[in-house]
């Protein structure tokens, strides 16, 4: 059963797992309050941090938003810095830096993707206060990011960003192992900005991902446009949280699309892109950093950014000033 059908449809075994649900929300709960009343601690750094999370499982298009945040604070004349959990990575010490050339079985898929992408520093480890403490350490910078964390309480924050995809918003509306939230909706209210992946509600911020150039993978540099194989037929890959919106945007360029979704964070071998045929295979950026050592000229990648609206900008502009002001004005 996939979990799909779990949380964003109507499975009847989620009507049977609602009393797990309602523990996990209770022990979230208990947790938050523990951290808003000083029962447990949760650290001060020298520097703002802005947080970029969600409430649900799964991808929402996060990274890219990091990314341009990081792009707009640097611009800005900021030296930004991302701390990152480095999800899936097996280092036997932490916290640890990450740079374009790191191993993202080591560090994690999605640090190496910011590290390449941002060209700033990135710190990880599964305590984001301690990778926050190192960052600033090492590379002296004036404001943190944090790329996930929404409920790693032990980081104080300056700022939260929530991020939603649109297409499936928050499911059932019902808490793990119901339902795909982490948190219960009511989280989204004490938030300073919440950014939608694709349609947006009133109130929300919208933001979309736009990437219409493919990039080769194994062999020489080269780029290609998506729309030169319009009414062909590719291999599509992905191992990301949502699939198939991955799938949808290659169809959307004209490709005849072979899907061949994979989980979020799949550790992928040479054997997962050998397809016994010659046609291209494409895959999203985040996987394309843990198949660069075995990729042949038949694959390649689509390096997606983060459109947002000029509404949304100015919002999310204002916010980082406003944080950034407060320090400075101490």
């Amino acid at each position: 059963m996939r979990l799909t059908s779990l949380w964003y449809g109507t499975h009847p075994l989620s009507f049977a797992l609602l009393p797990l649900s309602v523990l996990f929300r209770i022990a979230v709960s208990v947790r938050r309050y523990a951290y808003k009343t000083g029962v447990l601690r949760s650290h001060q750094l020298p520097v703002p941090v802005i947080v970029v999370g969600n409430i649900t499982v799964g991808g929402t298009g996060k990274t890219p938003l990091v990314i341009w945040l990081v792009e707009a604070l640097r611009a800005a004349g900021h030296s930004p810095g991302v701390v990152s959990r480095g999800y899936g990575g097996n280092a036997a010490v932490w916290p640890q830096p990450v740079t374009a050339d790191s191993d993202p079985a080591r560090v994690g898929d999605e640090p190496v993707l910011i590290a390449r992408r941002a060209a700033c520093p990135v710190m990880v480890a599964p305590q984001r206060v301690a990778a926050a403490h190192r960052l600033i350490a090492d590379y002296a910078c004036d404001v943190v990011v944090c790329d996930d964390g929404l409920q790693h309480y032990a980081l104080r924050r300056d700022a939260e960003i929530a991020v939603i995809d649109g297409e499936r918003r928050l499911g059932n509306g019902r808490c793990l192992p119901a339902g795909p939230l982490r948190e219960t909706a009511a989280r989204l209210r004490s938030v300073d900005l919440t950014v939608v992946n694709g349609a947006a509600l009133a109130g929300e911020c919208h933001m979309q991902l736009s990437g219409s150039v493919a990039q080769s993978l194994g062999g020489s540099p080269r780029e290609r446009d998506l729309g030169e194989w319009r009414g062909s037929s590719v291999h599509g890959v992905a191992g990301i949280g949502n699939p198939g919106r991955f799938f949808v945007h290659l169809r959307s360029q004209g490709l005849n699309v072979v899907e061949h979704p994979f989980p979020d964070h799949h550790h992928f071998q040479v054997e997962d892109l050998r397809f016994g045929d010659d046609l291209p295979v494409i895959m999203t950026e985040k996987d394309a950093v843990k198949c660069r050592g075995f990729a042949g000229p038949l694959h390649w990648y689509v390096p997606v950014s983060a459109q947002i609206d000029g509404d949304c900008q100015q919002r999310l502009q204002q916010l980082l000033m406003n944080i950034m002001g407060r320090y400075s004005a101490e």
